[in-house]
């Protein structure tokens, strides 16, 4: 008997410590709704200076269907894949609003209210944290429903570090 208790109180212990993807009908979450953006950055500006690498911000929502698609195009495609890798640190920060309160507003502002660019919204900061430009997203779209490799390559490759 003690052993039917143990399992049970596991099994409700797994299932209500799972977290639940803020949107399920989107699927798994994209963007961690509780990490706090700014350490998140600080740690990455660590990593980047201690590699050579520069910081690339990813600001969305996980509501946002161009953010899956863009998060979807950088984790299939094995060139962008490769050039993240080498050249970048990727933060994904979350500004969605909930109950009137912008996640991560902070960070909206620090880096120039990114959010006047729509989501999702790229940053790239260098290994000290200066940021170097802003890429509101529609310019890398393919005109159809996705994000054009060619186009992410070709932002990745301006403002990677150079040697």
């Amino acid at each position: 008997m003690p052993r039917v208790t143990l399992f049970l109180l596991f099994c409700i212990a797994s299932v209500l410590l799972r977290a639940e993807p803020e949107f399920p009908k989107m699927g798994p979450d994209i963007y961690d709704t509780k990490a706090v953006g700014s350490k998140l950055v600080d740690e990455a500006i660590r990593e980047a200076k201690a590699s050579g690498k520069h910081v690339l911000l990813d600001f969305g929502a996980n509501w946002c269907i161009w953010c899956r698609r863009l998060h979807h195009t950088f984790t299939t495609n094995a060139e962008i894949q490769a050039a993240l890798q080498k050249d970048y640190v990727l933060v994904m920060i979350d500004l969605n609003s909930k109950q009137g309160k912008m996640r991560n507003a902070d960070l909206n502002t620090r880096y120039g209210n990114v959010l006047q660019h729509g989501i999702p919204v790229l940053v790239v900061l260098d290994s000290d944290g200066k940021q170097l430009t802003t890429q509101e997203t529609g310019a890398i779209e393919d005109g159809k429903d996705a994000h054009d490799p060619a186009k992410i390559l070709a932002l990745l490759a301006q403002w990677a570090p150079k040697p």
